[in-house]
């Protein structure tokens, strides 16, 4: 019996993005990439304020940087801890 295909959810979507964001952009810290707090930090705010550049780490790491004002302090801080 086939499982059904489940489909992701913009929220999973912008996880994906911020895995991807940390670990590849210049936001990234060079022993490793975002600890699950750090994700889950601005998961919210990813999705909020750049939703159109999920999958894109180097323009989502700009829009975080440029929106940092906007951010939550627990995603202010994980940007700004990470160069932005």
């Amino acid at each position: 019996m086939k499982k059904p295909v489940q489909k992701s959810t913009p929220a999973a979507t912008a996880l994906v993005s911020l895995i991807f964001l940390f670990a590849g952009s210049g936001l990234a810290s060079a022993q490793s990439g975002p600890s699950r707090e750090e994700q889950m930090a601005c998961r919210s705010d990813a999705g909020k304020f750049c939703a159109e550049h999920i999958g894109k780490p180097p323009q989502m790491n700009a829009c975080l940087r440029d929106n940092k004002s906007k951010l939550s302090d627990p995603c202010r801080k994980v940007v700004e801890s990470r160069g932005g």
